[in-house]
């Protein structure tokens, strides 16, 4: 029997010696779904006939003893702004639903499953992207395993809750400000957003064009990088992505760290948190040994950029749908977009502008460093419907703070890998590790040796 905790390399090798058959792993998936998620609020849409008829199409391969692939009868999951035929992609929306059915499947779906791995549905959203806390007013809340009232953090709240419930050992999510990283901390697992670029996006509802990315969820860095090799390669449907030929990731996450130089991102990076976050941080850089430090100047600004082109951008994406079905959006939401298109467009050009300077210099750090340690969050999960948190005696806005360490870096499309660490209590905090462009195997390099040290940890919740 495959339980929650299995993940895909296990499931892969249990399938492929005949140990058990992609059919039995699917049932037992489908039914940990119908037992668990009403608790977690992970998924909105199950493909139960769609799973088992690739299950069975898998389990015809082996019988036949055709070569199977590395995913093989491995269940995942997506989050609800990727393509899945049959249904809407809602985008985490009420306006949505009223579009046709997909009638083609997103590339990394495609991908993952020439790859043998079995859709089994799609994952709760924040609505278009555009949250940080996993909070959907249409479709309910994603609750974080570990602590059910507690956030899963967004906007791929459904993809952290799903992979931290054993409800799937793969996910797919979306990452334009730090959706990918900040659920992956908050509900403990690992999340990886690639090299703006490397993984095709076509298939998937935007955001901010300029800023997304989709990456994989997993509770071990061998599945994290067995999802992402299988998910690489060129796609003339994207623009961003057409160039760049796959460079398998999976060789080298057992070469170690001893040749990567590593350092501690200080400055705006070592402000802003709470004691939790930077002890999570100070963990992961003691065990690792880093002593020495860097700085990515100008962070603030950076972030303040980001804001600017994400508001814009996000505000003509949705000019229409505002303008004729302004009542069924979030209102939360809603109010910023509207905020968005009130922009000047001089802020553009001058945020735009900035972007390409402060690009420039960040790549200039890693002429002498490989990778860079930054926390992931401010501050663990905190309870749903809470609006606030404090820092240092300063009440804050939760919302559009929650991505006050993730923001600086993917506006520069950098790769990170979210690690999850775990100090005192029941909830987990993250860290990123950060690598320079293309180069997402230094990144699971360092995130293997933390997990191998025991440092960094995914844990399924019990439920």
């Amino acid at each position: 029997m495959i339980d929650g905790s299995a993940g895909a390399s296990e499931i892969a090798s249990r399938i492929s010696s005949g140990e058990t058959t992609a059919r039995e792993v699917i049932e037992t998936t489908l039914a940990r779904i119908a037992s668990i998620n009403p608790k977690v609020n992970a998924f909105t849409d199950i493909t139960a006939e769609r799973a088992r008829q690739a299950a069975d199409a898998v389990d015809g391969h082996r019988k036949r003893g055709e070569k199977l692939g590395q995913l093989a009868g491995v269940p995942f999951a997506v989050k609800n702004l990727i393509d899945i035929v049959g249904l809407p992609t809602r985008a985490g929306s009420k306006i949505n639903r009223d579009l046709p059915p997909a009638s083609r499947d997103a590339m990394l779906v495609r991908r993952l499953e020439a790859a043998g791995a079995i859709l089994v549905g799609a994952l709760n959203m924040g609505e278009y992207a555009y949250d940080f806390t996993g909070e959907n007013v249409h479709d309910g809340p994603s609750r974080n395993p570990h602590a059910l009232d507690h956030l899963t953090g967004g906007s791929s709240g459904g993809s952290g809750a799903a992979i931290a419930a054993g409800l799937v050992p793969l996910a797919l999510g979306s990452d334009t400000n730090g959706s990918i990283r900040v659920p992956a901390a908050f509900c403990g697992c690992f999340g990886l957003k690639p090299t703006y670029g490397r993984l095709s996006r076509a298939g998937s509802f935007p955001f901010v064009s300029s800023l997304d990315h989709l990456g994989p969820f997993a509770r071990s860095v061998a599945d994290l990088t067995l999802a992402y090799d299988a998910m690489q390669g060129p796609d003339p449907d994207d623009p961003v992505a057409t160039t760049r030929e796959p460079e398998s990731a999976l060789p080298e996450i057992e070469r170690g760290i001893s040749d990567l130089r590593l350092a501690i991102v200080g400055g705006y990076f070592s402000k802003h948190g709470d004691a939790d976050c930077f002890a999570a941080w100070s963990k992961v850089t003691r065990a690792l040994g880093v002593t020495r430090t860097t700085e990515i100047r100008e962070a603030a600004r950076a972030r303040a950029a980001a804001y600017v082109i994400t508001a814009a951008e996000g505000a003509a994406l949705h000019r229409d749908r505002l303008r004729d079905r302004a009542a069924d959006f979030d209102p939360a939401v809603r109010d910023r977009l509207i905020a968005g298109s009130a922009i000047p467009a001089t802020w553009v050009t001058k945020a735009q502008r900035f972007r390409r300077w402060y690009r420039e210099r960040v790549l200039q750090l890693f002429n002498d460093v490989d990778v860079i340690l930054a926390p992931a969050t401010p501050c663990r999960a905190p309870k749903i419907g809470e609006t606030t948190f404090t820092l240092d005696g300063v009440t804050m806005p939760l919302r559009p703070n929650i991505g006050i360490f993730t923001q600086p870096i993917s506006f520069v499309g950098l790769p990170v890998v979210a690690v999850p660490v775990w100090i005192d209590g029941d909830l987990p905090l993250g860290v990123q590790v950060i690598a320079a462009p293309w180069q997402e195997s230094h990144a699971l390099r360092v995130a293997r040796a933390l997990e191998q040290s025991g440092i960094a940890e995914a844990r399924v919740a019990s439920l």
